[in-house]
């Protein structure tokens, strides 16, 4: 599957870029850009791509995608039929972390966006939205805008205080990670995400941040609301996933080499994280 660059920036006189998508079907192109994305889906349904997370989409599914995050819509086959009079419709947001200016949403009263924008670096599916926000979101479309902008800002600033959402893809499609402000996390994460594909076990890591292993588990527990292993194999699943799409290994190497010692639980641990079977996951990411 190949990965394009897309240009998203707003062609207007704009700092961001507000779109009506009314088309036979989305754009059937897995791709990724520097702005983030802010999707309301009105019509069609079909297989939502995001990272290493394959689900179903349908009307009124809203999501947020972060800078640089791989992602696709795929229609259900019958949009492609020749006489087919279905349309996909959707809403579409992009913006860039700075589009307001550099330091703004570093504002304290802004706090709660910026972290919604670092989240949505998986990909945010927003869960029972409140009427509010899908009214302020079709009135995008017609706002003048100085108020535009205000309203894009009302938006945000209601995601970030939605407590219903799941984060997507797995952390460990990330290319990088984000720098945190606790330095013990940062070295945490440096350390997984240079190791995660050999044996390491949580009193390695607890090693790395000097603390005993009892003391790390409730610590990363606390924090991640998962166990370290869980967290682990999700690191190792979500790589296994980007290079099981980018097809460039087989099902037995792919297993090795995200850290795995045995097919057996590399299976199990797929389909407990995916939902699928590796077999399975290849098979619909090779509909495209």
């Amino acid at each position: 599957m190949k990965l394009h660059l897309l240009d998203r920036a707003s062609k207007e006189n704009s700092s961001f870029l507000v779109s009506h998508n009314r088309y036979s079907h989305f754009l059937k192109v897995w791709h990724y850009h520097p702005e983030l994305e802010l999707v309301l889906i009105l019509k069609s349904t079909g297989t939502r791509f995001i990272g290493d997370s394959i689900e179903k989409f349908s009307e009124g599914d809203l999501v947020l995608i972060g800078k640089d995050l791989p992602h696709m819509w795929l229609n259900d086959e019958v949009y492609f039929e020749e006489n087919s009079t279905l349309l996909s419709e959707a809403i579409a947001v992009h913006f860039k972390e700075d589009f307001l200016g550099m330091g703004f949403f570093e504002l304290p009263e802004m706090k709660k966006i910026l972290q919604l924008m670092n989240t949505a670096s998986q990909g945010i599916l927003f869960e029972d939205i409140n009427p509010k926000i899908l009214k302020d979101f079709n009135a995008l479309l017609t706002a003048m805008p100085f108020e535009k902008t205000l309203k894009l800002i009302e938006i945000l600033h209601q995601l970030a205080n939605h407590d219903n959402y799941r984060l997507l893809s797995s952390p460990g499609y990330l290319k990088s990670f984000q720098k945190t402000e606790n330095n013990s996390l940062d070295e945490i994460y440096e350390y997984i995400f240079k190791n995660f594909s050999k044996p390491i076990s949580s009193k390695d890591v607890a090693e790395v941040a000097k603390m005993n292993p009892s003391a790390f588990s409730r610590f990363f527990k606390r924090i991640h609301r998962k166990t370290f292993t869980r967290y682990l194999n999700e690191i190792r699943i979500g790589y296994a996933c980007k290079l099981l799409m980018e097809n460039q290994h087989n099902i037995t190497p792919v297993c090795y080499e995200s850290g795995f010692n045995n097919i057996s639980n590399f299976n199990r641990h797929f389909k407990s994280i995916t939902g699928m079977s590796p077999s399975d996951y290849i098979r619909l990411h090779n509909q495209k």
